[in-house]
């Protein structure tokens, strides 16, 4: 599905995946380190997604009238943040399967990925602290936001792992709705957009705005996540196809689903299970649409991309950057084809 976001996202994949690339090669000082701690974490982070994170942050510090170049490693340090967060999460959620690939702690051992994602995350700061092209009141502004968001990320962690670990089923759609705002909007929306427009040189009006565009965007982004792990046409022949079930996440879907008296006991019986037998994923996918939690959902991150869109209609925006953002709020909700 080609769009003007979509295209933008390709037209960059490579730029930033080459800069990326560049903490990694010729780092180690030993033959070991590389094999125990650089080249395992430049492997992961090659398993790329889209890029979405960086690509956005640079975009807006075009956004407000500064160079695209400016904010990369801004970008970068936000990509280092989901690689070393994603790593410490396939191990609290005993998972398996990353992007289609055994997790690293399933190839590398419990102990090593530990340590990739801790040298991930220590990246984060480091790599806007080594930046000679950005000044010190501007690199204190862009750590302090990334910071913030890494306390946030952690935050909706803390509630995504007490709920599972204490059996919790008590969730309501607020619960789900302030811990996913937590754990992924801030970091794949609200934060890249504003360290980009600070870098940019954007004033508050134009940072905030797109700070509230990002957050909403971002967490329609993760809801249409959970619904591409359960019904997405793409995501039906990759091996982690329906794993939330599995991993008995309490998304969106799931909740409200619970919600309903009915089916309360049967979602929940299914989620505590840890079951992969796909018909028994099936029959959870299949109460999901009788509860109508689905559709809920769906309409729920189109509503958050209405916002996304209102937060930035009246902000002086360079037009071709709105323009891609724009683009990039219907993208996000609409993955499903």
């Amino acid at each position: 599905m080609s769009s003007p976001f979509t295209s933008f996202l390709a037209q960059h994949f490579d730029q930033i995946n080459d800069y990326l690339a560049t903490f990694f090669d010729g780092q180690a000082t030993s033959a070991d380190i590389e094999r125990y701690l650089y080249a395992p974490l430049s492997t992961f982070t090659a398993n790329a997604g889209k890029r979405h994170r960086p690509l956005i942050c640079m975009l807006a510090a075009t956004a407000v009238g500064g160079s695209f170049e400016s904010a990369r490693s801004a970008a970068a340090a936000i990509e280092h943040f989901q690689s070393g967060a994603l790593i410490h999460d396939d191990i609290a959620d005993n998972g398996q399967l990353r992007r289609g690939k055994p997790c690293m702690h399933l190839t590398e051992g419990t102990g090593l990925a530990i340590n990739c994602g801790d040298l991930a995350l220590t990246m984060v700061t480091k790599t806007v602290l080594d930046d000679p092209t950005l000044e010190s009141d501007v690199k204190l502004r862009v750590l302090h936001e990334l910071t913030e968001m890494i306390v946030r990320t952690i935050e909706g962690q803390a509630l995504d792992l007490g709920w599972v670990r204490d059996g919790r089923f008590d969730i309501s759609v607020d619960d789900y709705l302030d811990m996913a705002t937590h754990k992924t909007a801030f970091y794949s929306g609200a934060t890249p957009l504003a360290a980009g427009a600070i870098i940019g040189g954007g004033s508050d009006e134009q940072i905030e705005a797109l700070r509230a565009f990002g957050l909403h965007t971002g967490l329609a982004f993760q809801i249409q996540d959970d619904l591409l792990n359960l019904v997405g046409t793409k995501e039906a022949a990759n091996k982690d196809f329906r794993t939330d079930i599995t991993e008995g996440k309490r998304t969106l879907v799931a909740v409200h689903a619970l919600s309903d008296e009915r089916h309360h006991d049967e979602v929940e019986a299914i989620l505590s299970s840890g079951t992969d037998d796909p018909a028994q994923l099936a029959r959870a996918v299949e109460i999901f649409q009788e509860t109508d939690s689905i559709d809920y959902a769906h309409t729920y991150a189109l509503d958050l991309t209405a916002k996304a869109k209102a937060a930035i209609e009246n902000v002086e925006l360079d037009p071709h950057a709105r323009e891609l953002f724009l683009s990039m709020a219907d993208f996000f909700v609409e993955r499903l084809n």
